[in-house]
């Protein structure tokens, strides 16, 4: 229990006296760690906006004139990578015209007989499948033509791919920066109380006594970084969605506030795990060749 004091009081300490490496190490994590935040929050939006375009990208499928609607929608349901299909009759081809024309609803009545052929309008589960899904569905025998948007598919495609690899590269490069921070902050710590720890070795304290102070100052540093970054980017990320919802109204943004009490929980652990290891490395050497014998 005293050596847990002592650890807390020293570490504490160790802040104090270098105040000006502290707020220099706190403002540098409290950056790292709120680009991690900002580009989590940044990859998670597009993946929410990629999904919710790929529900609203369809395969539609035209009939041959004389085809079971029920029958064929079963036989494409029955693809892997089909997530469901719905039959639109002449009828609901039709009303979904109308729908589109709006004011114009009455240019629909020109058309005479019901011209719009019968289809099945098929989802499939990423955007990456829906061409090769296509393919399949249009060498069916029952089945006249194939429209869907391909180019699109496969941006949709891309633009998932490259934020999720966006993402694991950015929160690496994060990690290091402020691993190499937390490192050399307490590096410097520790040789500034060279002589007192070869004092405490040579009297007989342990090496975890003697690193407990050090590790205790590099958590209270990152701890503090990583708060500091979540109350940031609370504060910030609201307000900029305001302002995207107005400028780009046809997407749909993550607006959770759960999100964003469980992405700082995140950031807190993540840094204090960072400096707690950062810290360890630091002192561990130190600590090694101050115990060898002379």
């Amino acid at each position: 229990m005293a050596s847990a004091r002592y650890a807390f009081r020293d570490g504490w300490r160790l802040v104090v006296r270098h105040w000006g490496l502290s707020l220099l190490t706190i403002f540098t994590a409290m950056a790292v760690f709120y680009v991690i935040g900002a580009s989590t929050l940044f990859v998670m939006n597009v993946r929410h906006i990629v999904s919710k375009l790929e529900d609203q990208l369809t395969i539609q499928a035209y009939v041959k004139p004389g085809v079971d609607l029920d029958a064929l929608a079963k036989k494409i349901s029955a693809l892997e990578e089909v997530r469901d299909t719905k039959v639109i009759t002449k009828e609901l081809a039709l009303e979904r015209l109308r729908t589109r024309l709006g004011n114009q609803v009455e240019a629909v009545s020109l058309l005479g007989e019901n011209p719009l052929p019968p289809s099945i309008e098929v989802r499939v589960d990423k955007a990456s499948q829906v061409s090769n899904t296509a393919l399949k569905i249009d060498v069916m025998d029952d089945v006249d033509d194939v429209v869907f948007a391909g180019p699109v598919a496969e941006k949709l495609s891309k633009v998932s791919n490259f934020a999720g690899q966006f993402s694991v590269v950015l929160l690496v490069v994060a990690f290091l920066a402020s691993g190499v921070v937390l490192f050399n902050t307490i590096r410097i710590s520790v040789y500034s109380r060279e002589e007192e720890i070869n004092v405490m070795v040579m009297v007989g304290a342990t090496s975890t006594y003697v690193a407990m102070p050090f590790v205790i100052q590099g958590f209270l540093l990152g701890f503090a970084g990583a708060l500091l970054a979540f109350l940031f980017v609370g504060g910030t990320y609201f307000s900029a969605i305001v302002k995207l919802k107005d400028m780009l109204p046809f997407l749909t943004f993550i607006e959770s506030p759960q999100l964003l009490y469980k992405l700082g929980f995140m950031l807190v652990c993540c840094g204090a795990t960072v400096s707690l290891i950062a810290s360890l490395l630091a002192v561990e050497k130190f600590i090694k060749n101050a115990m060898e014998p002379l």
